[in-house]
């Protein structure tokens, strides 16, 4: 099975050469499923030619806003529609998750109570998970069809079901505790409060879900359904 990874964002170049880029990150969180990757690079105006060019789909995080006026939104907002109407499985995380929200009629906005950073626990369906988090913007008003299956104390549509179409979470299964360092040394200071970024720091270490949800996406890629 070919999935298509939408790149929307550039990982810091001193963190892209231990983990690779986005694309690459994802490739390993779904290894040994059988799966083979393409990866456009949406971010700089690189499109796929359209739904059809993957049996599956993902859209990778961003340091960009869903909300930003911004070339390449436009144009991956009507992709995602038509990836719907195709029925091809499609699976967004953080950004992506955002944006899949808004191109099929949510809302995202920046989030009045600031940043979740680091290790985050989650009710997914009925169990706690724990998984990375690194955002402000948040999911503010669902799509019609949508299903909340996902929530944290501080991001009540953490998790997104469209049944039979997609799934999508704001959290970052691709992200260790190591990417996530390098995110506060080189992306969070000046940005994100800086007791903030100490109790990120602190919490690292704790056990992550990672493996789980890189299942739970290679499910739904092969049966569109939940589990």
């Amino acid at each position: 099975m070919k999935i298509g990874i939408l790149q929307t964002g550039l990982a810091p170049a001193e963190l892209a050469a231990r983990t690779g880029e986005y694309p690459e990150m994802f490739a390993d969180l779904l290894k040994g499923h059988g799966f083979e990757f393409e990866a456009w690079a949406v971010v700089n105006g690189d499109f796929p030619p359209g739904a059809e060019a993957a049996e599956g789909w993902l859209i990778t995080g961003s340091r960009h806003g869903a909300y930003e006026d911004l070339p390449w939104i436009p144009p991956l907002e009507a992709l995602i529609r038509d990836i719907v109407a195709a029925e091809r499985p499609l699976v967004g995380v953080c950004f992506g998750h955002q944006i899949i929200a808004q191109a099929l009629g949510g809302r995202v906005e920046k989030f009045a109570r600031g940043w979740s950073i680091g290790p985050t626990a989650y009710d997914l369906d009925g169990r706690t998970v724990t998984l990375n988090a690194w955002h402000q913007d948040q999911v503010t008003a669902l799509p019609p069809g949508a299903k909340v299956i996902g929530h944290s104390d501080f991001c009540a549509n953490a998790a997104l079901l469209y049944p039979g179409r997609a799934i999508s979470v704001q959290p970052h299964p691709e992200y260790d505790d190591a990417f996530i360092q390098g995110l506060i040394d080189h992306r969070g200071r000046g940005v994100v409060p800086d007791d903030q970024l100490a109790q990120a720091e602190a919490a690292l270490g704790a056990p992550l879900d990672r493996a789980e949800i890189g299942q739970r996406f290679a499910h739904f890629f092969k049966t569109k359904e939940f589990a």
